[in-house]
């Protein structure tokens, strides 16, 4: 029996998805949660084998919690399933440590495929993603700047980008308001920016926020 946890901040969604993953006798939805503070909490009560998870939701993003996560539960599948195409986040994540990316649109029975290949320890990668990274491995210098970014300077570039304070990203990271900072003048200086409006004029091009 594979344990399975549904993190996604709309209710009929987890109501949806759980009904789905019940018509297979291999999968159990042992919890839910809203975002990625609640998940990191269903994961210290439950044990999860596989987590599937949003990236955009409120409080805390499944992009924030995802190396709390990897850290509170290192042996845990996380399955991304985002409504955001793959080429703009799939990357960045599974180099975070996700074991897979699919977007919303996707075939449910292809989520069932994910979660089966991720429980044997495995990384699901769809052809597109496969592509993507093939594709990164070919021409890393030519990649764009944003996934030169380290993990801690993408999660502080798309709050900056979405309009959050210093002091805002210091409490959700918890960290200081000076390491903010530096993270944000590094980052600046890998994209080749020079102010948080050409953050997000830079991400919505990109189609890294909404």
């Amino acid at each position: 029996m594979i344990r399975v946890g549904i993190v996604d901040d709309h209710a009929i969604v987890r109501s949806g998805l759980k009904q789905f993953l019940s018509e297979h006798v291999d999968l159990r939805v042992v919890g839910e949660a809203a975002n990625g503070r609640e998940a990191i909490d269903l994961i210290r009560a439950h044990e999860v084998d596989v987590l599937v998870m949003d990236l955009a939701m409120p409080g805390q993003s499944g992009l924030d919690a995802l190396a709390m996560l990897r850290a509170k539960a290192p042996n845990m599948g996380i399955l991304i399933l985002s409504g955001y195409p793959e080429e703009h986040y799939a990357i960045n994540l599974i180099r975070q440590g996700a074991s897979g990316y699919l977007n919303k649109e996707c075939d449910p029975k292809e989520i069932v495929e994910a979660i089966r290949t991720i429980a044997l320890g495995r990384r699901y990668l769809t052809p597109a993603v496969a592509d993507l990274l093939a594709q990164q491995l070919n021409r890393k210098d030519d990649a764009p700047p944003h996934e030169q970014l380290s993990e801690r300077e993408f999660q502080v570039f798309l709050k900056l980008a979405r309009g959050e304070t210093a002091g805002e990203i210091a409490k959700s990271l918890s960290l200081s308001v000076k390491t903010v900072s530096t993270y944000r003048t590094r980052l600046m200086e890998k994209l080749g920016l020079s102010s948080n409006s050409d953050l997000t004029y830079y991400a919505l091009k990109n189609k890294l926020i909404d």
